[in-house]
């Protein structure tokens, strides 16, 4: 620290001026992109006009009013200007904490958002956890990790931490990057066999007529990788997302049995059955595609796979809107099962609007308030 600042305080002592020398110093800090201590000198400044001790040794919260109110919104703005001066800096981490302290991630994730995979790995690597696991910009912090670290890197990142904000678009990156990912070793292994390049860049259309890219060690994308992301294609309904979906399912269940693998109930045969459930999102024969889980569910015993089953046919009849059928699988197959996770009897006949049944139901359970809902909800459609 430079003696001419401790030679302006000392002036102080002679009459100068305390609010000058303070601001004094918050000029040479922002000179020296000390932001953190332009940070404490805009605090002490207001402490020093509020009447308030200088060195703080209380939380504000025990600050007399109106200092109090006074105090929090000069931290405010302090930690605003502080965050900004970080970023404007290119220093997306320190920004962060000053940001996120009063509540205003906006300017943090423009930032995020301006990032590339490209980007220095000390640039990288703190703002990552920032992005994805704070939350603060999920598809962005998931780009960086897939663009910086590969699709293992990103999908187990993606198992490993609840993204709710910006979910569908997360999956979809993974989908998307997956999907490009084999059709550009589809085309490159054809242009290899052919002597020259395929006339199309679709998953389906390069694999349509050429069996012999199906050996039995023949293989153009990590089937981990596959098998993982496609676990997340029943709560997907973004079409676009669903219909790369749909290749993928093509191209895995014609790899040899080498590459294929066993799954969790109802999705035993994954590549059969999550292209049977996307088929069904999709409006493709979805009769067939309920009928394929409907016998999952009648063959299969609960107590050796538990309710997943049904709770996975009940969701799916729930997307077609299939209620009623609905209510009964669940009455049939849930009943013994209250932490379900779907949507349970009574919240399946106020969908289907059969709020006889909703009555009904909320009587054999004592549940007055539901049997309110539907009696009111019964008058009202009546």
């Amino acid at each position: 620290m430079s003696e001419d600042l401790f030679a302006a305080v000392d002036g102080m002592a002679q009459g100068g001026d305390p609010a000058r020398i303070l601001d004094l110093l918050a000029a040479k800090f922002i000179e020296a992109r000390n932001y953190p201590l332009l940070f404490e000198t805009r605090l002490m400044k207001k402490r020093f006009e509020s009447g308030l001790p200088l060195i703080q040794t209380e939380s504000a919260a025990a600050f007399p009013e109106p200092a109090r109110r006074d105090y929090e919104q000069a931290m405010v703005e302090a930690a605003r200007e502080t965050g900004s001066l970080f970023l404007d800096s290119g220093n997306i981490a320190r920004a962060w904490p000053y940001f996120r302290a009063i509540g205003e991630p906006d300017p943090v994730r423009k930032a995020i958002d301006g990032l590339t995979p490209s980007a220095a790995e000390e640039v990288i690597d703190p703002v990552i956890p920032i992005a994805f696991q704070e939350g603060v910009h999920p598809v962005k912090g998931l780009e960086l990790i897939l663009g910086r670290y590969g699709m293992c890197r990103a999908i187990t990142s993606f198992g490993m931490y609840p993204v709710s904000e910006g979910r569908e678009e997360c999956i979809h990156l993974l989908v998307s990057s997956l999907y490009s990912e084999l059709a550009g070793n589809l085309a490159r292994a054809i242009e290899a066999h052919e002597g020259r390049a395929p006339s199309t860049g679709t998953v389906g259309g390069l694999i349509a007529g050429r069996d012999w890219l199906f050996g039995e060690y023949d293989y153009y994308v990590d089937t981990s990788h596959l098998a993982s992301v496609l676990q997340y294609l029943p709560g997907v309904t973004r079409r676009d997302t669903l219909l790369l979906a749909k290749e993928l399912c093509d191209y895995g269940r014609r790899l040899s049995r080498q590459f294929q693998f066993a799954g969790q109930a109802p999705f035993e045969d994954p590549f059969i059955d999550y292209g049977m459930y996307v088929q069904a999102l999709l409006g493709e024969d979805a009769e067939a595609a309920l009928a394929h889980f409907r016998d999952k569910v009648l063959s299969s015993r609960p107590e050796d796979v538990g309710p997943y089953p049904a709770e996975t046919l009940v969701r799916l009849l729930v997307r077609l809107k299939h209620f009623e059928e609905a209510v009964d699988i669940s009455l049939r197959c849930l009943a013994g099962y209250p932490e379900s996770n779907c949507p349970n009897a009574l919240h399946l006949c106020h969908m289907a609007g059969d709020y006889a049944r909703l009555r009904e139901l909320a009587r054999e359970r004592g549940d007055v308030l539901s049997y309110f809902a539907a009696v009111a909800a019964e008058a009202k459609v009546e």
